[in-house]
Formats: C-alpha cells, structure tokens, sequence
C-alpha cells in the first residue's frame, strides 16, 4: 500500500505545495500550456452544465463518465479531471487504489501532440511517463503509455499543402529527427475509426475538453495559418454530451480562412457558454496571441441562446444570454449590443460601400518605385517609410487598378491602428490624412474618395469621432483595419463638420451609452505620433 502516499499527495495535498504546471513556459505561441488555475475555470463550466442537464447530479460522481482531451501538453485537464474523479467517486468505490486505477484505466484519455508533451502528461497524470512502472499510481494498464496516446503523424501532401491540415510542404516536411506538428486528432477522415485503433475500444467520450494548437507557420508569408477551428470540427464529429475547449478570440470577427468556422460557431444554438479574454495575457502570462482567447462550451442536448462573460482584468460583464445569430460577426461586449441595434435600425448605407479595397491602387506597402522629387505628369503619392509618412510621386503607368480614383480628394486613415482594444480607452484608428487631387496612395492607406476638398474634410471630422471608431472597433480585433472593419459605420451628408453630441443625438444614444462608449474609446489628438 505504500504505492497510495503518491497519489494522496498528487490529489489531495497539491494545494500546499508548489504546482510544477504553473511553471511551464511556453515555447511558441503554437501550443500554449494552460494554467491550473484556468483549466480548473473551465471544469467548473463543465460541471455546472453536466447538473443542468441531470437534476443536479455531480459529473465527479459518475464512474461511467469518459472523458477526452485529443491534443494534451501538460496533462493539465486530464490531472485536475482525475483529482476531482477521486474525490466525487469516494463513496461508490471506497479504496483508493481501486478508484484511481478505474479513473486512470476507464475514464480519462488523453492524445499527444508532440513525443514530449506526451511524456509530461503521463507524468503528470500517472506520476510516471510509463504508466506500467513502479511509480505509476495505476495498476492495471499493459501499455507503458496507458491512455495517453501518441504516436508521429506524417502530413499527408498533396501538392505543396498538406491535404488535411494545409500546412506547407517547404516548412513541415521534415526529418525524422524533427517534429512534423502533423496532429494526428486531424490527420484523418474517420475520426471514430482513428480512436478505436488508439485505445482498442470504441470509446464513446461524454466529454471532449482541451486547449489545441492554435497555428501553424506560412511557407515565408506574412501570415500564420490557424489551425485550432479543425479540432473542434473535428471534436464534434465525435458527438461528445459536453465539448470544452480554448481557442483564439480572432475567429469572432476576423482570421484566415475563418469565414465559414465564424458562421457555423455563431449559428450553433447548442453552444452554451462562450467566456470572451480581450488581453489573453491575462490568461496566459508571456505570451501575445493577438484578438485575445476565449473558452467555450457546447452542450449537445442543449439548444438556445448563449450565456456570454466578458472578462477583462477585474471587470466581469455577464453571463449575458444571447442570440449569436444577431450578426455576422461577434459583439465581444454585451453592453454594446443595443447601441449597434439603434444604429442599425436606422438602415443607412455603410461607409464601407463607398470605402476604398485593400491596395486600391495596386501600390504595396513596399512599393520602391516612387520619387521625391516630381518629374512633369507624376501624381502624388502618399505612403509611409521608416521615418513615417511621406509624399513620394509616381507616374501614372505605375498605377495598375482603380485609375478613375486618380482625379479625387481622399479622406484617409491608416490601414494599421490600435491593437485590438488591448488597452481601454482605445484610440482604434491612426490618424487620418486628406490627400489632394490628383493623388494614389500605398497599401497602407484606405480611403473615402470625394469630389471636393470640403467632403473630404467632412469625412475626416467623421473619422475622428469617438462614436466612429467605437462602432469600427467593435467589428475590429487586431490591429488590421480593412473596409469590412466599417460596415456597420454608417454613411453621413459631407456637407459640415461632425462632432460626437451630433452623433449621439440624431442615434439616440443615452447618457449611459454614452459615458460606455467614451470609456473604449478616447479622444483622437491628431498631434500624437500613434494617434
């Protein structure tokens, strides 16, 4: 019986002692650990639906419970799920080397990701990376790797891309001596199939929960490629009772090739809870993932509408119940739900119906081929380098599309602005710049082109209204603006100059509305450098 004094220090004494798992750094923002602390949140939400769902009944007291987490690091979910199995399961199977060993052998399952992670996690969960030796606090496995699978993946090519995950062949095709980051919880069209060749039954997992890998670098692109929407499409092909899992926030309003992951998220009526990290360093300390995280749960004998939390630092707006089909993306806080419904109901035209595309004039951003000092028939362009912003000057045979934008004023403002709300109040938007006619400017500009100096001066009074930038910034979750970014601003006469009391009177917004939005969103000086 001496066996049991590692599992009561394991399970029933960790608090005393320091927790090895909040000490793990993260390598990369690829594969972030979760903090204890968090993962134990999140059981917590797991716990509150699965009593919703059954009289009040403990989902720790249910030895016939399974449970999944298909892309473990740390073994953090499954060690706290079995800490809290050998607690709930006391009374029905009193010996504790009996109940752990049940716990351990026909309830949580884990699936590696790396060779590495693996390891840690039958550490963590079994107190030994072999699950079959001596310190292992189960007894009855004959596998050295129990239930925590792993074994390397190789991508599957098709092309330059890997057919299941997209991952580039030039990046991921890799020695053997390297990890190929080929998942193999997505590296295959029958999930169930994959499973029972894993564990050597077929599994039907009650709860799937986990923190997956959220991308997967470019082939020498600017942009990282997200990953993290497969596994929960993935995971629901499972049709688990309860999914949890932590995801970043930047599918809610923008993301590459997140279009279709949005729309069926903010369709899905059995999506439960959906808790909303603006600053994800409040979450996971050291690392920056741009849009924050978030963490959410489907329910799958639940339909309806979702109980939203917003957490930022110590400010909890929620749980709020929502109709996530309202719009086509996500309104992060509830409280600015109804002031973009007063807008909307206006039915005006947008902004972006007249907004200048992305690279209007074909002209990137590290376009080289202008000039500073004119040469007869060149037009101004406006651009920014190393040391800012600059009037350069092209000829017009450079100018590849949108040739008829050429003859206009332009009310511009920069295609970069804040990052994503990061920090509150929030200017959203750089400032804004009037380009004379005729004119072009980079990549880094996007514009409102008028026919008048005048309307272009009306527009950039527009641009610097907090009620603006505030209805921008909600459809805005990094530090990328595009036209999109303004569909829900709506369009104004160009005839005068606008200010925010106009604003606010002609959309009815209340003293309380007001006061909300002016404390996002802080007055644009358009003397300051990052404004």
């Amino acid at each position: 019986m001496t066996a049991l004094a590692p599992t009561k220090a394991e399970f029933t004494l960790r608090g005393h002692n320091p927790d090895v798992l909040t000490c793990i750094a993260n390598l990369s923002n690829d594969e972030v650990f979760t903090p204890p602390e968090f993962a134990n949140r999140i059981l917590d939400t797991v716990a509150d639906a699965w009593a919703a769902a059954h009289d009040g009944a403990s989902i720790w007291a249910d030895a016939s419970v399974t449970f999944l987490d298909p892309f473990t690091k740390s073994g953090v979910f499954l060690r706290e799920i079995t800490r809290r199995l050998t607690e709930g399961l006391a009374d029905e199977i009193p010996d504790l080397e009996a109940r752990v060993d049940h716990i351990l052998t026909k309830q949580v399952f884990g699936i590696g990701i790396t060779q590495l992670t693996a390891l840690l996690a039958r550490r963590s969960v079994y107190c030994s990376k072999d699950a079959t030796g001596e310190h292992s606090i189960a007894r009855s496995f004959d596998r050295d790797w129990g239930n925590i699978w792993f074994e390397r993946t190789e991508h599957t090519w098709a092309g330059s891309k890997c057919a299941y995950c997209g991952a580039s062949k030039t990046e991921y095709a890799r020695a053997d001596e390297l990890e190929t980051h080929a998942y193999a919880f997505i590296h295959t069209k029958n999930i169930k199939k994959l499973l029972v060749s894993m564990f050597g039954a077929d599994v039907q997992f009650d709860v799937i929960i986990g923190n997956p890998p959220y991308q997967l670098g470019s082939d020498g692109g600017t942009r990282d490629v997200p990953i993290y929407q497969r596994f929960v499409d993935q995971a629901k092909n499972l049709e688990p009772r309860l999914l949890a899992m932590v995801i970043p926030a930047r599918w809610m309003a923008a993301g590459l090739g997140l279009t279709d992951f949005r729309r069926s998220m903010l369709s899905d009526r059995a999506l439960r809870v959906l808790v909303d990290f603006p600053v994800a360093k409040e979450v996971f300390s050291g690392v920056e993932i741009k849009g924050g995280v978030c963490y959410f749960l489907r329910d799958e004998g639940y339909e309806g509408d979702c109980r939203v939390t917003t957490v930022r630092g110590h400010e909890v707006v929620g749980p709020v119940l929502r109709d996530l089909r309202d719009h086509d993306v996500f309104v992060r806080d509830s409280r600015a739900v109804g002031i973009l419904d007063k807008v909307l109901a206006m039915k005006e035209a947008a902004l972006s119906d007249v907004m200048s595309s992305r690279t209007a004039f074909g002209l990137y951003s590290n376009y080289s081929g202008y000039r500073l000092v004119p040469r007869p028939g060149d037009i101004p362009y406006y651009a920014t380098g190393a040391k800012g912003r600059f009037v350069g000057y092209v000829t017009p045979e450079a100018v590849s599309v949108n040739r008829q934008n050429i003859d206009t004023w332009k009310a511009m403002v920069p295609k970069a602005g804040s990052d994503g709300g990061q920090k509150l109040p929030d200017v959203v938007l750089g400032r804004p710049w009037l380009a004379e006619r005729p004119s072009v400017c980079s990549q880094s500009f996007l514009f409102v082109p008028t026919e008048t100096r005048e309307a272009a001066e009306s527009v950039l009074t527009y641009y610097q209204t907090r009620f603006l930038r505030f209805l921008v910034a909600l459809r805005k979750i990094t530090q990328d603006t595009t036209a999109s970014s303004y569909s829900w601003v709506p369009q104004q006469t160009w005839d005068r100059n606008w200010a925010d009391a106009d604003l606010y009177e002609k959309y009815g917004i209340t003293d309380e509305e007001i006061a909300f939005i002016e404390s996002m969103v802080r007055p644009m000086n358009l003397d300051d450098a990052d404004a």
